[in-house]
C-alpha cells in the first residue's frame, strides 16, 4: 500500500526519478492551463453573453467576494494567485476518481511547495502595499521584542499549511483504499464521494487561510458594513 504517490516510480536514469507526484502534477497544471485557454477564448465584453460566460462570471464574482471578505480591499488584484491555488488542490481531488490517478496533493513535497508559494507571496504582495520599510515594521508591532516571535509565527503557519493539507489529503485516500480492501464495493463508492467533498473542503480552506494570511500583510481594511454606514 503506498502512503505517497512519491513512491510509485515511472522512470528512473542515475539521480532522477520520474514520479507520480511529478507527472500528475504537472499533468494537472497542463489541463488547467489548456481548460483556462479554451474556456476564455470566446469571452464577450458586449451585453449579450452566454450562459456559460454568465455563469463563469458568478463563480468569479464568488471568489472575488471571499477574498475581499477576509479583509483584502482589491480582491481582483489577488485572484489570479489564490484562484490558482483553489483550482489545483480542487482539480487534483476531482480527478482522483480516475483510475491509476493519484493526487499530487497526497504528496508531503507537494503540499510544502504550495504552503512555500504562500509564504514567499505574503512578502512580496505586503512589500507591493506598504513598501519595504513599512512591511518590514508589521514584524515588530506593537514592540521590538514581538520580532522573533512574528519570525517563528510566518515560518509555523507555513508549516501548519503544508501538514494540514497532506494530512488530509493522504488520509482520505488511505481510508478508501483499506475499505476497498476489507468491505464490498458499495460502502467504498460512498466514501469515494465524501473523499471528494473533503478534497473539496480543504482546497477552500487553504484558499482561505492564504487569504487571511495575505491580508494579515496588507494595510488593515474597512469593513463593507462601515463603508456603507460612513457613504450614507
Amino acid at each position: 500500500m503506498r502512503l505517497s504517490p512519491d513512491e510509485m516510480i515511472f522512470w528512473e536514469q542515475g539521480d532522477f526519478r520520474l514520479n507520480a507526484t511529478i507527472l500528475f502534477t504537472w499533468l494537472v497544471m497542463l489541463m488547467l492551463v489548456v481548460g483556462s485557454k479554451l474556456i476564455t477564448s470566446r469571452l464577450s465584453a458586449g451585453l449579450q453573453r452566454s450562459r456559460w460566460q454568465n455563469a463563469l462570471e458568478i463563480i468569479v464574482t464568488a471568489i472575488v467576494d471571499q477574498i475581499e471578505d477576509v479583509g483584502i480591499e482589491s480582491g481582483r488584484k489577488y485572484i489570479g494567485f489564490l484562484g490558482t491555488l483553489l483550482l489545483f488542490i480542487a482539480t487534483s481531488s476531482l480527478l482522483s476518481v480516475i483510475p491509476g490517478f493519484e493526487p499530487p496533493t497526497g504528496s508531503l513535497s507537494t503540499t510544502t511547495a504550495l504552503a512555500l508559494c504562500v509564504f514567499i507571496a505574503i512578502p512580496l504582495f505586503g512589500i507591493e502595499d506598504r513598501g519595504v520599510l513599512g512591511y518590514l515594521k508589521t514584524y515588530t508591532q506593537p514592540s521590538f521584542i514581538m520580532l522573533p516571535f512574528n519570525l517563528i509565527g510566518e515560518t509555523s503557519r507555513t508549516v501548519a499549511l503544508a501538514i494540514r493539507l497532506f494530512g488530509n489529503m493522504m488520509s482520505g485516500g488511505l481510508i478508501i483504499a483499506i475499505l476497498l480492501a476489507i468491505t464490498p464495493f458499495i460502502f467504498p463508492i460512498i466514501m469515494t464521494a465524501l473523499g471528494l467533498l473533503t478534497g473539496m473542503v480543504q482546497a477552500y480552506i487553504f484558499f482561505i487561510l492564504a487569504a487571511v494570511y495575505i491580508a494579515a500583510a496588507l494595510r488593515s481594511a474597512k469593513p463593507k458594513s462601515t463603508k456603507t454606514v460612513e457613504n450614507q
